[in-house]
This record gives C-alpha cells, structure tokens and sequence, in this order.
C-alpha cells in the first residue's frame, strides 16, 4: 500500500494535538481515527509526523526492534536543538533507560531488575497499607475533598520517595518538581519555551538534591531502592552517576504522575458506574481484574512516541527509515477488534490485553509497584469511604496530552 493511501481522502479529522477538543474527550476521535484512518500522517504544524491508532499496529510497532524509543533517533523537528545549552546537553546524555534503545536500554534495564523485584514491591504493601491509612484518616471527617489533591496524588509521592529513601521532610518539594516534569513530558514541538524552562530546571533540582543523597548513602547504605542501585552490578557493570541521577528521576516521575492518573480516573470511572463500583467494593477477586480494567479505561500514557531506524511495513504502510509516528496507546485500549464493548468500563473483563503499561523491552518497569499500590489504595477507599459520591458532574481535564489527568476530583466521602 502506498503512504499516501493511508487516510482516505474524505477524512478530514487529522489528529490536531492543539485542538482543545481532543483533551476534552479525545475517545470519539480515536474511534473515528481507528474507523477512517487508523495509519495516516497528521500535517500538524507541516512536520508530517504518522499517527497509529489501532491495537495490532501499536502493538506490533512496540515489538519490533527497527521502531525506537531513543531520543538520538527523533528527528530534527520534532525535538528542541540543543545548540550552546548546557542544560540541554546534559539532559540529552543522561536520558533514562526509557529513551534509550539496546544495548544501553538492555543493559539499564537489567541492572535495574536486580533492585526493583516483586519481592521487593510485595515487602512495600504493609507500608503502603499505612500510607494510605494515614492519608484516609485525615481526609474521612471531612464532608467534601479533591480527592486528586488529598489522596490519589500525595500517595504516589510518599510511596516511591520511601521505596527511594528520601527523608519525609522533602517530599513535599518532589511533588511541584515532579508535575513540572510531567508537563514537560509532550512532544517538545507542542511545548511554550515557559514550559520547556520548568522542565529542565526541575531536572537541575532533582539532580542536584540525588546527587548529595547519593554521596550520602554510598557512605550509609541501607535498605532502600537507592542503596541497592549502588550496589548493583553485573557482569563487571555498574550505573555511572549520570545513570544513576537519570533512574532516580525517572522512577520518581513515572512513579508519581502514572499512578495518579491510575487512581484518580479509576475513582472516577467506579462512581460513575455504581454496577462495578458494588462489584469491586464487595469482590477481593473482582479488585485484581478492576486495576487491569483502569489501566485499559484510563490509560495512564495515552500515547508514546517511535522513529523508524529502517524501512519497514506496518499494517499494509510503508514506513521510511527516519520517520516519525505517534502510536496512540488510549486509542489502542479501545479498539473494538480486540475488546468486546470497548467503551464499557468492566472491571469482570477477561482476557484484557491492554496497552496501558506498554509492551515488549520498553514494559513498565515499575508495573508490580503501580499493580500493587493501586490495589491497596483502591481496596482501601472503597472499604473505608462506603458511601462515596461526586460532588460534581463537571470533570475537566489538565492540559498534559501525554498524561492525560483530571484538574480536581470533587467527591463527598458521606453521600
């Protein structure tokens, strides 16, 4: 098939990542993409980028090896030059595993396994239990709450900054850096040069304050994440400490922001379906099968990026070595050849073979961590909270396209 016959020419919804309407409700827009023009090339902006919305071609786009994730692979265009900045270049060299390809991504990767076992995530959950109790106690008196504010956004931070060490009195600071960095997560095409300065001066921040917690706890090891992570090694290798920076923030960051959105939008798809909130609140068996649910109704990481490093041919397209594409993750968790009802929220649903935490080399690393702390949290709020409603039917949504979570969730915790 040739490119140009991607996109028939009677469609005309190209996929606008400025159009406030697809962050609005982005979902009827993906049915009419994946109906009319599953692979097509958006003209946004005249950099002619590809847009992938079907499962089959996501999913075999994030299997094969010629499709990479590297930062040194986007093309001019699509990625902000670095030029004289400094900032920029050290940002670029001490890019996380996830934007890096094999052997490095390999080799990142499998040191990291070593420190971040399920072991290790199921030794969290009596913590994590206590977290969540402690945030449930202060917010339960109370007669209405954000529950994104109170609960589903400080609870990611307290978890993973103690699975990291970091001291108590700092993770207040981690979650204003950690929402720059969101932000600053959307193709750097789409972002305000406010936004791009946000972005790497948290970068600067988290550096800077893992670099002296580092150097402190190589000289006081214990038994946190980042104890283990400076005592990986294998096969003669280490993480350096530009690796080791970059993992830091990456975790903190990925670990904060997706498990929000997890828990605030899984709140939310639950009361707005009381049939499956019953269900999840009355069957321990039903929770499991509720959190792979929300991670296909949700989806945390609506889309991710690819460059081509070789022609290659995806559902009937000829790709060229050096282009670019867009694979909509949320637009694949909806696709009605793969999901019966895929519109219906139904935490019985079996098998789900969603995209939510990705797939292939490039799997989320910290899926055990997200699994089990959303179970518990969840599990939790429902036991706890009863009679828990919406206090408002007007749910808007930030601006963030990558992850695409709510501005506040208004609930009253008695009915």
């Amino acid at each position: 098939m040739n490119p140009s016959a991607a996109a028939p020419t009677s469609f005309h919804a190209d996929f606008d990542l400025l159009d406030p309407e697809w962050n609005v409700d982005p979902y009827p827009h993906y049915r009419e993409l994946r109906r009319n023009a599953p692979i097509h090339r958006s003209q946004m902006g005249d950099m002619g980028f590809w847009v992938v919305a079907r499962h089959a071609d996501c999913l075999a786009m994030l299997r094969d090896r010629r499709v990479s994730s590297d930062t040194l692979n986007v093309p001019e265009g699509f990625r902000r030059p670095i030029g004289d900045d400094p900032v920029a270049a050290a940002r670029l060299d001490m890019r996380p595993f996830l934007f890096r390809d094999p052997p490095d991504h390999t080799r990142l990767r499998g040191l990291l396994v070593k420190a971040f076992t399920p072991r290790v995530v199921e030794s969290l959950r009596d913590r994590t239990q206590q977290m969540v109790d402690e945030l449930l106690d202060e917010i339960l008196e109370a007669g209405e709450v954000d529950l994104l504010e109170d609960f589903a956004s400080p609870l990611p931070v307290r978890v993973i900054c103690d699975l990291l060490g970091v001291p108590a009195a700092d993770w207040g600071r981690f979650r204003i850096w950690s929402d720059d960095m969101a932000r600053g997560l959307d193709p750097d095409f789409l972002l305000s040069d406010e936004i791009v300065a946000d972005r790497d001066a948290a970068v600067v921040q988290f550096a800077g304050y893992f670099y002296e917690l580092l150097a402190h706890r190589r000289k006081h090891l214990g038994h946190d994440l980042l104890s283990r992570l400076i005592e990986v090694e294998e096969g003669g290798s280490v993480l350096t400490e530009a690796e080791m920076l970059s993992t830091c923030i990456l975790l903190l960051v990925a670990g904060h922001e997706t498990t929000t959105i997890l828990l605030s939008g899984g709140t939310l798809a639950l009361l707005r379906n009381p049939d499956q909130m019953k269900l999840f609140s009355a069957d321990p068996e039903a929770q499991r099968g509720g959190i792979e649910e929300m991670l296909r109704f949700v989806t945390p990481v609506q889309m991710t990026a690819r460059a081509m490093t070789e022609n290659c041919e995806f559902g009937g397209v000829r790709f060229a070595r050096g282009d670019y594409a867009i694979l909509l993750l949320a637009s694949a968790n909806r696709d009605a050849e793969v999901f019966e009802d895929p519109e219906l929220f139904d935490i019985t649903r079996t098998p789900n073979s969603h995209l939510g935490l990705g797939f292939g080399i490039h799997h989320c690393l910290g899926a055990p961590l997200a699994r089990m702390q959303s179970h518990v949290a969840l599990a939790t709020l429902v036991r706890r909270a009863p009679q828990l409603t919406l206090a408002t039917d007007e749910i808007t949504y930030k601006s963030n396209i990558v992850m695409r979570c709510v501005e506040s969730l208004p609930v009253s915790i008695h009915g």
